[in-house]
């Protein structure tokens, strides 16, 4: 049997290597890595236009939405807060794989930005910048430093399926799921902040809020090849 083919959604981004300093479709590597630890292929995603989704997720066996930038608060019927910094190209290209993935019953994980676009995407709303809800920075400490806090997950649930029922998790994000939509909320952390979302009604759709492939945590990408 041929390995499953996995797409990661991608950045697009100016970023330097060798001589050149020019715009590039990248990806953290560690998301690729543990795709490929899970025994699937990854294919990168370019944030391009939704034109061609559902033909694209014809040719994939499951979705991963990487993290990234802030998801602009209009998708979600809000004005930006000062904090909130977006990318337009990923949200249209993003939220069109992902519904023609949910079309076509496809395994979907999200990945911090990820979980809150799975959020967005059914119906839900986010919390902008949780310092001025929670009176710290501990979910996203400073720049390129991740924080580290327990998370607790819901017994029977696919989440706690996959990490089971407590654990350490590493997170680096400002923003968080307020109201998650028609999805069900199965994780969450130590001051209440919702680190897991799932739609139970489907063979795989699960989100969290912290960046296992950076902790090379392959459960979360064994379970999506798994479902496939």
């Amino acid at each position: 049997m041929s390995r499953p083919l996995i797409g990661i959604t991608a950045y697009a981004e100016v970023a330097r290597w060798g001589v050149w300093d020019t715009r590039a479709v990248l990806v953290p590597e560690a998301y690729v890595r543990m795709v490929r630890q899970a025994g699937a292929r990854a294919v990168v995603l370019p944030p391009d236009d939704a034109d061609d989704a559902k033909e694209l997720i014809g040719r994939l066996d499951a979705l991963v939405l990487a993290g990234g930038a802030d998801i602009e608060p209009a998708h979600y019927g809000a004005s930006p807060h000062p904090t909130t910094r977006t990318r337009p190209d990923r949200d249209a290209g993003e939220l069109a794989v992902l519904t023609a993935a949910l079309e076509a019953d496809r395994p979907v994980l999200g990945v911090c930005r990820g979980m809150e676009l799975l959020a967005v995407a059914y119906g839900g709303s986010l919390h902008q910048h949780l310092p001025d809800l929670l009176g710290n920075s501990r979910h996203q400490p400073a720049p390129g430093v991740y924080g580290a806090h327990p998370a607790r997950f819901a017994p029977g649930s696919c989440a706690a399926r996959v990490f089971g029922d407590a654990g350490e998790v590493n997170s680096y994000h400002h923003q968080a799921v307020d109201s998650p939509g028609a999805l069900t909320v199965t994780g969450w952390a130590d001051d209440g902040v919702i680190e897991a979302i799932e739609d139970p009604a489907r063979r795989f759709v699960l989100g969290v809020q912290w960046h296992p492939e950076e902790a090379g945590d392959v459960r979360p990408f064994a379970a999506l090849v798994a479902a496939v």
